[in-house]
């Protein structure tokens, strides 16, 4: 057992990707749950795809492409929001203006890659994910944005709770949902681009989405169901890597199966838990 932990950690790679795996995870897993209780986990899924293209458009001019995809997420997610929110009755629901905006985004990112083959080389770990290029910058990346997201959260916990559970209310009530929406947007893409270097544009929306889905049964608080998709989605993110190093497979797809491996059980541990509370007492 000493062994199975120890040995990755001869590896300066896998040390930065373990970091980043499990720091990535809880911050994942900590945004996701406002994502999956406004019943906008398509969104996650969205956005990652569409800030491919803004990957995709940063290597091919030169530039950072951590900056540029940042820059192209927020982009994305204002005109989102400002498509659901549209006057004059036409406005688009929710899914279909994540549907425009990011699959435009993601056919911009396959077009770059089919024109100009210096980008497709440079974003094929993007696409999939890979931990050959975890790097300590990455490291010092996902800390900067772990204390962003955290202290973000602690200054903006009532409005985006409100915003979360009843968002009309809360627009009437005098919360900015424009700006509720636009720290959710920036937190939400910080995210994406910290985990998107291991697991890969493909997949990083199921880190956003199963650890909040799985901390759902297990508690009925909202603030426990923050505290748990965190630890689940960091404690998956560090058992993901350790296994894709000892089996030689893919760490986006083995963090992905073990987040679903977390999630059935916590759905049988829920489900048990509710029945007991419901059993009258003879």
């Amino acid at each position: 057992m000493i062994e199975f932990l120890v040995e990755p950690l001869r590896y300066e790679f896998v040390r930065h990707a373990l970091v980043v795996c499990t720091v990535g995870g809880a911050l994942c897993g900590l945004v996701g749950t406002y994502v999956t209780l406004r019943g906008l986990s398509y969104l996650g899924h969205g956005l990652s795809h569409a800030i491919f293209g803004g990957a995709a458009l940063s290597a091919a001019a030169g530039v950072n492409v951590f900056v540029g995809s940042w820059l192209w997420g927020l982009g994305s997610g204002v005109a989102i929001s400002r498509l659901a929110r549209s006057r004059g009755g036409r406005a688009l629901r929710a899914d279909a203006a994540i549907g425009v905006i990011t699959t435009a985004g993601f056919a911009f990112g396959v077009f770059l890659l089919g024109r100009y083959g210096t980008v497709k080389r440079s974003l094929d770990a993007t696409i999939f994910g890979s931990v050959l290029g975890v790097t300590a910058t990455d490291q010092l990346l996902v800390a900067a944005v772990a204390v962003g997201t955290v202290v973000s959260i602690l200054a903006w916990y009532r409005p985006l709770l409100f915003a979360t559970f009843d968002p009309e209310v809360a627009d009437v009530s005098g919360v900015p949902a424009g700006r509720t929406d636009a720290v959710l947007m920036v937190l939400l893409c910080g995210v994406i681009l910290t985990s998107m270097r291991v697991m890969g544009v493909t997949l990083i929306a199921a880190t956003i989405v199963i650890p909040s889905a799985a901390a759902r049964f297990l508690t009925d608080s909202f603030a426990k169901v923050l505290v748990w998709s965190a630890v689940i989605g960091g404690f998956t993110g560090l058992a993901g890597m350790y296994l894709s190093y000892h089996l030689d497979v893919a760490s986006g797809a083995t963090i992905v199966l073990v987040q679903f491996t977390v999630f059935v059980i916590s759905f049988a541990l829920g489900g048990r838990t509710r029945r007991t509370r419901t059993e009258p007492v003879s």
